[in-house]
């Protein structure tokens, strides 16, 4: 197993249990305690993680994993839901799609059914199948050799963790656009507080995104539900739809169902 394998393995189980043993995780990993302390000493450096005595346990109040690390945790449950989601999108539309894993594959959903679309069209129909618009670098660099979409990308400083733009410049380009739908990826939902994420930054260009739009779908892993993060993107009343996986507690999906919010579990 390479460094950079471990590394990925070790904040999987971090992300999924808040602490890690040394001991336990050398097991796990069938690597030496020895290997296992130095892995860790370099991810706190790089202040991915605590050390403690014995392990290391995870950052704030909801633990972050930078997107390059977050691709494979719920893959399945979030292929699922991008195409739900994509489902709710219609010809022609102009979509708004912050950044994340979840968002990455609608992006590709989207992509999918836009291309079919267009291939069934007339072929004098030169005006693309969709328009997207994004802070999110990946997915701006997925959909942008895609001739079928119409790729609009704001500007900003970009964020290693997300890949995505914040700041001025991103907050200038979204108050000159009108969305169709927005998507946006969360860190959280809670009953009682809304859609949160990790960073204010982030949290401020998804409320703005929200803001643009006629209708707003929230997409997000069971995982995500009941969970608190730092930054309040906006509450329920925002929001018109969820699609998440059937992994959702009945009694989210009657809180949700109860402030008007379409849920579709898949």
């Amino acid at each position: 197993m390479s460094k950079h394998e471990r590394w990925s393995a070790l904040l999987e189980l971090l992300a999924a249990e808040g602490r890690l043993d040394v001991e336990e995780a050398a097991t796990a990993l069938e690597v030496s305690p020895a290997t296992i302390r130095r892995d860790l000493d370099e991810l706190a450096e790089q202040q991915m993680l605590v050390r403690t005595r014995g392990g290391a346990i995870a950052h704030g109040v909801s633990y972050e994993l930078p997107l390059r690390y977050k691709s494979a945790r719920h893959a399945s449950e979030k292929q699922r839901i991008a195409a739900a989601a994509a489902e709710l999108i219609g010809s022609g539309e102009v979509v708004g799609l912050n950044g994340g894993t979840t968002t990455t594959e609608v992006a590709r959903a989207v992509a999918l059914r836009a291309g079919s679309s267009r291939r069934d069209a007339p072929d004098h129909l030169a005006a693309p199948a969709l328009t997207v618009v994004t802070n999110a670098l990946n997915i701006a660099g997925e959909l942008a050799v895609r001739p079928q979409i119409k790729i609009v990308v704001t500007g900003g400083v970009a964020r290693p963790q997300s890949y995505e733009l914040v700041g001025p410049l991103t907050v200038g380009v979204l108050g000159e656009v009108v969305l169709d739908v927005a998507v946006l990826g969360v860190d959280g939902m809670d009953p009682h507080l809304g859609v949160m994420t990790h960073h204010e930054d982030e949290a401020s260009i998804s409320r703005l995104f929200a803001q643009r739009a006629q209708r707003v779908i929230v997409v997000t892993d069971s995982s995500k539900m009941g969970r608190r993060a730092f930054a309040r993107i906006c509450g329920l009343d925002g929001i018109d739809v969820v699609v998440t996986d059937s992994g959702i507690p009945a009694a989210m999906t009657a809180r949700l169902t109860d402030a008007g919010i379409k849920v579709v579990a898949v």
